[in-house]
């Protein structure tokens, strides 16, 4: 099981900046999740009266001064104590600022005078590079700041690439950042959006870095709306991109989940980028302790590391394993099994005695758009319209679960869970999706799946059906039952999303 660590910073009073109401109830109340949900293993608080830190060395005062945070983040992450497959979360609520091109976090006695900045401000680049040498695989970064009442403070900050770190800002740079009062709420709306969204079980979850983007960029907004606030919309900068698919909460992660992780983590490797091909196989493996591909895999980077440690050739690494990487793999899992091709096989079940055997072949092929072609002609005989040629709202409320699962699974099996109803229904529900039309989230859908471009939507032969699923949009397939009835009613689409089969 991976382990999770964080720091959790909320600064209502500062010296020579504006007061905020709820930094430090978001800080705590991120804090509590944190530990008595997510079941982290440890966590710094760093509040106006937060207790003092005494594991860290001489003990800490942790109010959240300059001197404070820089002399923590200095003496608790000189040493590894996480490794690759561990996460190491970041929380900070409270003022920032963009200075000279560089993003700073405001401490309680900061100076916010040009003078002032560079010698009384955090810049982010210092907080990850301290957190990254902790040894953690990912480190993740939620930034509720410029959260300013004036719009002379507001400066904002959220354009910094932190390499290597996955960052989520509460407002995009040219945005500023909102408390909520409303008594039902008292904090910032990103904050409140944030644990919501974590919070999420079963179906729609966010346990991925792609879903939660995706939950917080619709739901800000819509709180900032219903509250009357300026919009405000979530930023991220995922360094690399890669990481989009990265599992951060394992309990609620899915097969699909795991095998989009596991599509990323052979790519990283195929590429020779072995660093970041084994934070995400050791990711796969945490979720899924007994993944037999997880466990060659690493063992296939670590030689390969090995052998470029000792400059080997490639001839020759094959035909030695070193110590090392013996060592490392004693450490596996002992549930490891060899995948069993028997096992994998999905049975093409159908309560209309409909033959799935050509959408299986199509699919094995990676001959997208046949197999495309293929679900809807097989969609039609079951429903018994392929004289129509199109499906009726009831015709998807009355589909046998049965066909819908084959098909799906088919998809989902054949894509590494890159394609498939029921990938399409994460990212549906991911957006606010329900099953009555709501033309501003079909849009947003379309656009997420690349079935849309800009204002327009693509013609069928204008959609990607290149082989590689590296180079589509998640999603992206099946399609051929919504274009045939056009891109403008979407009706079906909803209530096939709406699924709770699916």
């Amino acid at each position: 099981m991976a382990k999770n660590w964080a720091i959790c910073v909320g600064i209502n009073h500062y010296d020579n900046m504006p007061t905020l109401q709820y930094a430090q109830r978001d800080a705590e109340l991120m804090r509590d999740y944190f530990l008595n949900e997510a079941g982290f293993e440890k966590v710094y608080l760093f509040t106006d009266n937060s207790p003092e830190i005494n594991d860290a060395g001489k003990p800490f005062n942790s109010q959240p001064t300059y001197g404070t945070l820089k002399r923590f983040l200095r003496v608790r992450f000189n040493n590894k104590f996480l490794s690759a497959g561990d996460n190491f979360w970041f929380f900070y609520s409270g003022h920032g600022i963009r200075f000279n091109d560089r993003d700073y976090l405001m401490p309680a006695d900061a100076d916010p005078h040009p003078d002032g900045v560079e010698d009384t401000a955090i810049p982010l680049y210092l907080v990850t590079e301290r957190l990254r040498r902790c040894g953690a695989g990912n480190v993740i970064l939620f930034l509720d700041a410029c959260r300013s009442q004036e719009s002379s403070k507001g400066k904002g900050i959220g354009e910094e690439k932190q390499k290597g770190v996955i960052t989520i800002f509460s407002c995009s740079p040219n945005e500023r950042s909102y408390e909520i009062e409303d008594e039902r709420i008292k904090q910032g709306a990103f904050t409140y959006a944030l644990l919501e969204a974590l919070r999420i079980q079963g179906e729609g979850n966010c346990a991925t870095v792609e879903r939660l983007y995706n939950r917080l960029r619709y739901q800000i907004p819509d709180i900032n709306r219903q509250f009357e606030k300026p919009r405000q919309t979530p930023y991220a900068i995922v360094e690399p991109a890669t990481k989009y698919h990265l599992i951060l909460l394992e309990k609620q992660a899915t097969e699909r989940d795991i095998a989009t992780l596991r599509e990323e983590a052979l790519e990283a490797e195929n590429e020779d980028n072995l660093e970041l091909a084994e934070q995400l196989w050791t990711r796969v493996l945490a979720v899924s302790p007994a993944n037999g591909k997880a466990l060659k895999a690493l063992r296939r980077i670590w030689q390969k590391q090995d052998n470029i440690k000792l400059g080997r050739t490639s001839e020759n690494s094959s035909k030695q394993e070193t110590k090392s990487t013996g060592d490392k793999a004693a450490n596996l899992s002992s549930k490891e099994t060899d995948e069993n091709s028997k096992n994998d096989q999905i049975e093409l079940l159908s309560d209309k005695n409909v033959d799935y055997t050509k959408l299986r072949d199509f699919l094995a092929n990676g001959e997208w758009k046949g197999a495309d072609m293929e679900t809807a002609r097989c969609m039609l005989k079951v429903a018994g319209r392929e004289e129509q040629g199109y499906l009726e709202i009831k015709d998807i409320e009355n589909f046998p679960c049965t066909d819908l699962r084959t098909i799906d699974q088919l998809w989902v099996k054949y894509s590494d869970g890159k394609f498939g109803f029921s990938v399409q229904k994460k990212i549906y529900q991911s957006l606010g999706g329900k099953r009555e039309y709501n033309r501003e989230v079909w849009e947003k859908f379309g656009e997420q799946v690349g079935w849309r471009k800009g204002d327009k939507w693509l013609d069928y032969n204008e959609l990607n059906w290149t082989r590689e699923t590296s180079s589509h949009h998640m999603g992206h397939i099946p399609v051929h039952m919504c274009v045939g009835r056009s891109w403008s009613c979407g009706g079906y689409v909803f209530s096939l999303l709406s699924r709770r089969d699916l």
